[in-house]
């Protein structure tokens, strides 16, 4: 009996110890995300990076992004440079017609850690015109800006859902 009472007082207190210590790591919200003081200005970045995608300014497109820009998404292992931003781009207004988009942003400022910057998120709506059917995308899209210029983004959409609206089939494997 004794030997149990012991095991638990000992578990007991390196639980104790791992929550005391892990919350004293922790960051709490308020310590690390503040109101963006220029929200105007970074939402407007991203909103005109976007529009101009949608409707084929290439040249604005090249204007806000930095030269070291990496975006990611939809899937874990994307990833797109500028140079490739514009390329791809510019291939899918060749065979996109219709396009549009609307979308709500908010914006936030991380002030410590392995994030700080400034943040615009975004959600919208992507449509588009393809082999004479109308696809809708829905999307959210979140962007790191520093010196007016978008550095890194993360973008989330359903891959799966647009190539089905396109007519594709998803077939499992053969045992």
């Amino acid at each position: 009996m004794k030997t149990l009472q012991t095991t638990v007082l000992l578990l007991s207190f390196l639980l104790v110890n791992l929550f005391t210590y892990a919350q004293e790591k922790s960051l709490y919200y308020k310590e690390i995300v503040v109101e963006n003081p220029e929200p105007e200005a970074t939402i407007k970045i991203l909103s005109d990076y976007v529009s101009a995608l949608v409707y084929d300014k290439m040249e604005m497109v090249e204007i806000l992004l930095d030269e070291k820009y990496i975006g990611y998404g939809p899937s874990i292992n994307d990833s797109i440079n500028k140079k490739e931003t514009l390329e791809s781009w510019t291939k899918v207004h060749k065979y996109r017609t219709n396009e549009k988009v609307e979308f709500v942003s908010q914006t936030f400022r991380v002030i410590k850690g392995n994030h700080k910057g400034d943040w615009v998120s975004q959600w919208g709506t992507y449509s588009y015109m393809l082999n004479g059917k109308t696809i809708e995308m829905p999307y959210q899209l979140t962007a790191r800006i520093k010196d007016n210029k978008i550095i890194s983004s993360r973008i989330y959409y359903d891959n799966l859902e647009v190539a089905k609206e396109l007519g594709y089939e998803v077939i499992p494997p053969k045992n």
